[in-house]
């Protein structure tokens, strides 16, 4: 038995987010690594999971867009800006900001965590983001009743070049790493790191490319449609299923294997 539609209705109470995958070439060869955080044990939502950089959108972000061009109220362009702007905050890496120099990245970072606005840093700097060099490749909202609901836009990008440690945000992560999409599965499959449902079949999906190049024309031949995971009867149990015509390799796990949140 099989399913290729998901409900596509977005809950009221769903929380608008975005995330980020960077990726960059392995020192040693093979496919690229992937940078991921793993989240504070204290944290409501997916505590101690392993996840990609990403928050919700806040009001700013909206601001932002639309001086680069977005309409006032297009989430498209917010989701853009908040997956640079919580990758910065979460990791200390400025991504697609071209023009911001290593040095001072680690003084935009504590403004921005200190409650300082993107955009009035922006518009003072005369700076603009490069939001064109985010690759949109999915948009999620599970909704399950245990955990908040979150209606996240995922997207890919190159690693920008950096010389400074990368870092935590301690308040809500605890680890930061680069790791391949196959390694973080076998991580989770020994064990060792603890990953919900969306993002392993993220992972599932990102393993079937060598490189951020790879990916890329990997994700322009599938539509981003909402991905809404919902419960079926299969091979005689509950079944958690997304749709079979986006991308991901596997699209169903036995509902009492997964991890929701």
């Amino acid at each position: 038995m099989s399913s290729s539609a998901s409900p596509s209705a977005v809950p009221d109470n769903a929380i608008p987010a975005a995330t980020l995958v960077i990726m960059r070439p392995a020192g040693g060869g093979g496919p690229d690594e992937i940078l991921l955080v793993k989240r504070s044990a204290t944290m409501a939502f997916a505590a101690g999971a392993v996840v990609f950089p990403g928050g919700r959108i806040d009001p700013d972000d909206h601001v932002v867009a639309e001086r680069h061009g977005f309409a006032p109220d297009d989430v498209e362009g917010a989701a853009r800006v908040a997956a640079l702007r919580e990758t910065l905050e979460e990791t200390g890496l400025a991504v697609g900001w071209p023009t911001l120099a290593d040095r001072e990245t680690g003084a935009i970072r504590q403004a921005l965590l200190g409650g300082a606005l993107l955009s009035d840093m922006l518009a003072s700097r005369g700076e603009r983001l490069a939001l064109e060099s985010l690759v949109p490749f999915a948009r999620w909202c599970p909704n399950f009743k245990e955990a908040r609901t979150f209606d996240t836009r995922f997207y890919a990008v190159a690693a920008p070049p950096h010389g400074h440690e990368l870092t935590v945000e301690e308040a809500e992560h605890s680890h930061i790493f680069w790791a391949s999409a196959g390694e973080t599965l076998a991580m989770a499959d020994r064990g060792d790191v603890s990953i919900i449902f969306p993002t392993r079949r993220n992972l599932e999906r990102l393993a079937q490319a060598d490189g951020f190049a790879d990916f890329s024309a990997h994700a322009g031949d599938f539509p981003v449609e909402l991905v809404t995971p919902w419960i079926e009867e299969r091979d005689g149990g509950a079944h958690l299923c997304i749709p079979d015509h986006l991308g991901y390799p596997v699209t169903s796990e036995p509902f009492d294997r997964i991890r929701r949140g």
